[in-house]
């Protein structure tokens, strides 16, 4: 028990433990660690210590020093030795929770990446733009520096200018007073001689002291007094003295000087000069800064006469300004047509785009009858006659998904132009034959199409469940004009398919689809679009209205465009469906609303960066377009016996009005035609949409009739038509307009006049008959000599004269006519010189209508 206390009492805090007395704590100090025994309560003080992972706490002295205390003793519990229970075993981790903690780490990890790309691609940027600043700045700090320079330099120059200015003033003065002063000494001078000459002659003479004294004159050197009135702001500011010449007056009397000293002149700048298609010589002599006195005369010595106010071409302005030696910038209006295509497009830049397949053929072959068994439609039977009018230009998904678009051209003769537009826009010619009608004149035409625009050809043999119907003859009539099929070794495409069956339609997609493959059709949608008019025409409702194939880039609404000579911006797009779209992209033929005219079909279309670019090119267009229209032709033999052969003809004057443009242009095409050198028809006016009023004066003026394609005349038109009598007439199928029209033309052909020999006879004896007359006794060689017919006197093959017979007689009885190895006298009813031997040719003529055809 001592060792006990011993124990305790340096733990001790206040008083005695030994009679279990309460904790007494002097108040302020910190809050004790209390440690309990069986003996008593002993207080440790403890201060808070920060240990690092892996140290341990170092004791301190009074734990140092401390003895060590026993252990309390346990109280063993009534009911038994307590047992230790054994710990739980560790929870294993289901299949689903491992996934999901495989998951989630991964989604850890990739969020990780994720945030330390996104890390990087700030970095990069603010890299980027703290580059862009730095070089900001610099340019900014340059840009200071230069114009502080300049700021600087011209200081400099002002100063310069104002010393020169001082020094010029000085050496004036300086030279003025110089040449006052010498003046001043010569009067004087003067002025003593004079005054002892007088005294020398009369010295007994007095001075005159009262005469008043005589007002001095002013030397030439002196300064000019002073005139008009002083005000007190001249003499307060120093303005009555004499006013000081301007700068420019100082160095004009600088270089009066210099040239009086005979300095050098100024040596010649030579310039660049631009020189346009057309100049004038006063604006050619002005940008030489030349006289236009000596331009003129340098014209003369080339032989040109021309004014200061008339126009030289570029080439003779060329030779001008080299001979003033100057040097030549050549510019032409054609300029804005420069780069408006674009840059060349980069083959990493290019895709894959659908072939553009043009159907070709006679008329009533089939061509739109195969087009409507790919599109699944039945265009033929909207189409007048069930023949095709106009271009239509259609996208079709083929069965192996693959697109392709069709251009169907009409098949007569009169769309020549429209199936040659079609040829150059076109990748593939797909040739329609019937295999029961063969070549036809419109194949031979198709054929010479595709070869000049150097397009594939594959052949369809249509129509072969048709009676009569012969795919092998067309194969060897397609040899008499160069293309050979594959069947009689050569390299074109051929299939045999029926349209109305759709029989082998599949074979002839693949063979489409095989030559795409080999063109490898590649262009660069991501770029201006550009393209070529299929066709246009006139809406009341929306105004111009052009179809359009994309051929490069891709379209979309609001983009700015030249087409032709005409611009617009695009409204809006409807495709083959009549749909709305919002872009057209390479090979898609869409119809574009906005143009500001109409253009004309074939007309290239190119998409422009800015409104004031378009129209640009409009206006050079339609100026150079005016200019050709303008233009004289040269006077020519040829051309002035054309104009007396043109005066000559009978004209057949028209008014022609068409729904579509390429309508007009065929028609218009169809009837110029069939001009002659006797008849030719004269298109007073031709256009797109309905027949008008102003249509109608036109023709009245003229006397022509109206001819309308698939239009009609407005009701005041028509009224006015019928009041005055102007023939209006209707058509929706072109052969009867060219039919119709060939039958007036032909109606104001003269009448042929076909000669027919009748016989011939020779004279052997010419006897008198009556008075003055001769006739001739002759021998019938061949054919009848007939009564009243036309006859010629020939005389060595030699026409010597033509007229009627007089009179037929054989026997002194009058005859009709004498047949052949019979002899007869006969005579002319005004001619006497008949020789023997010289022949008479008996004939009737015959006057035989003509036509057209």
């Amino acid at each position: 028990m001592s060792d006990d206390k011993d124990t305790k009492k340096p733990l001790s805090v206040s008083g005695s433990v030994s009679g279990r007395k309460t904790l007494q704590l002097k108040p302020g100090s910190a809050s004790p660690a209390v440690a309990r025994s069986p003996g008593g309560v002993v207080v440790q003080r403890k201060k808070k210590l920060m240990l690092k992972p892996g140290e341990t706490a170092a004791p301190t002295a009074g734990e140092v020093a401390k003895p060590a205390v026993a252990p309390p003793k346990k109280k063993i519990l009534a009911s038994g030795p307590s047992e230790k229970k054994p710990s739980a075993p560790g929870r294993q981790l289901t299949e689903g929770e491992l996934k999901a903690r495989a998951h989630a780490l991964e989604l850890a990890k990739i969020e990780t990446e994720k945030r330390a790309k996104q890390e990087a691609e700030v970095a990069r940027r603010k890299a980027v733009e703290e580059a862009t600043r730095s070089e900001q700045d610099k340019e900014k700090a340059a840009t200071n520096a230069k114009e502080a320079k300049k700021a600087a330099k011209d200081e400099a120059k002002f100063q310069a200018d104002i010393e020169v200015k001082k020094k010029i003033e000085a050496e004036l003065k300086a030279k003025a007073e110089q040449e006052e002063k010498a003046q001043q000494d010569a009067a004087s001078a003067k002025g003593k001689s004079k005054t002892a000459a007088k005294k020398s002659a009369d010295p007994a003479k007095p001075a005159a002291e009262n005469r008043p004294s005589v007002k001095p004159s002013r030397g030439r050197g002196e300064p000019a007094r002073r005139t008009g009135r002083l005000t007190v702001t001249q003499a307060l500011s120093g303005g009555a003295q004499e006013r000081q010449r301007s700068f420019a007056a100082l160095k004009r009397a600088r270089a009066k000087e210099k040239r009086k000293g005979g300095q050098n002149p100024q040596q010649k700048l030579f310039r660049e000069v631009i020189i346009p298609d057309m100049i004038t010589v006063a604006e050619l002599a002005s940008r030489m800064t030349e006289k236009t006195v000596d331009v003129i005369r340098a014209l003369m010595k080339m032989d040109v006469m021309a004014t200061a106010a008339q126009e030289i071409d570029q080439d003779t302005a060329e030779l001008i300004v080299e001979e003033f030696g100057h040097k030549v910038k050549r510019v032409s209006a054609s300029d804005v047509e420069i780069d408006l295509s674009g840059p060349e497009d980069t083959e990493s830049d290019m895709t894959l785009r659908a072939p553009v397949v043009t159907v070709m053929g006679h008329v009533d072959h089939g061509k739109t009858s195969i087009l409507d068994a790919f599109r699944k439609t039945k265009v033929v039977t909207g189409e007048a006659g069930g023949i095709t009018q106009h271009i239509g230009a259609y996208q079709v998904r083929m069965a192996s998904g693959d697109k392709v678009t069709f251009l169907d051209t009409p098949g007569h003769a009169a769309f020549s132009a429209m199936r040659s537009r079609g040829a150059s826009a076109t990748d593939i010619v797909i040739l329609v034959v019937a295999a029961d009608d063969s070549i036809m004149p419109q194949t031979i035409e198709a054929i010479s199409h595709a070869k000049a625009a150097e397009v594939p050809i594959i052949v369809a043999i249509n129509k072969i469940d048709t009676p009569g119907a012969n795919p092998d003859k067309v194969r060897q009539d397609l040899l008499q004009h160069e293309v050979f099929v594959e069947s009689m070794g050569g390299e074109v495409l051929d299939v045999e398919v029926s349209a109305l069956k759709g029989t082998n339609l599949d074979k002839l997609a693949e063979a489409i689809q095989l030559q795409a493959e080999l063109l490898d059709l590649k262009v660069n949608k991501n770029r201006n679009a550009d393209g070529i008019v299929v066709e246009a025409r006139l809406d009341k409702g929306q105004g111009s209205v052009a179809t359009i194939l994309v051929q490069r880039g891709t379209l979309k609404v609001g983009d700015i465009f030249v087409c032709g000579n005409e611009w617009g911006r695009v409204r809006a797009m409807l495709n083959d469906h009549g749909r709305n779209v919002k872009k057209a992209e390479p090979s898609v033929p869409v119809e574009v609303l906005g143009l500001n005219g109409l253009p004309r079909s074939g007309d290239s279309f190119i998409v422009v960066d800015s409104e004031a670019k378009a129209r640009e090119v409009s206006e050079f267009r339609k100026g150079r377009e005016k200019a050709l229209k303008e233009a004289t032709p040269k006077a020519t033999l040829e051309a002035m016996f054309e104009k007396l052969t043109t005066k000559q003809a009978e004209v057949v004057p028209l008014v022609i009005k068409a729904d579509v443009q390429g309508s007009s242009e065929a028609i218009v095409g169809a009837l110029e035609s069939m001009n002659t050198d006797e008849v030719r028809a004269k298109i007073l006016h031709s256009a797109v949409g309905g027949i008008s009023e102003s249509d109608v004066m036109l023709a009245i003026a003229s006397s022509a009739p109206i001819l309308g394609f698939n239009v009609r005349a407005s009701r005041k038109a028509a009224d006015l038509a019928r009041q005055e009598g102007v023939e209006i007439r209707y058509y929706s199928v072109i052969y009867d307009l060219v039919d119709d029209i060939k039958k007036v033309m032909s109606g104001k052909l003269a009448p042929e006049l076909r000669e027919t020999i009748l016989g011939s006879a020779e004279i052997l004896d010419i006897f008198s008959a009556g008075k003055t007359g001769k006739a001739a006794g002759c021998l019938v060689l061949d054919g009848v000599m007939r009564k009243g017919a036309k006859a010629r006197l020939l005389r060595d093959d030699v026409v010597i004269f033509e007229g009627g017979l007089g009179s037929l007689r054989r026997f002194k009885d009058d005859v009709e006519e004498v047949t052949s190895g019979t002899e007869c006298g006969m005579n002319f009813a005004s001619y006497n010189d008949l020789k023997k031997g010289d022949i008479i040719e008996c004939y009737e003529v015959e006057e035989i209508e003509r036509s057209l055809d």
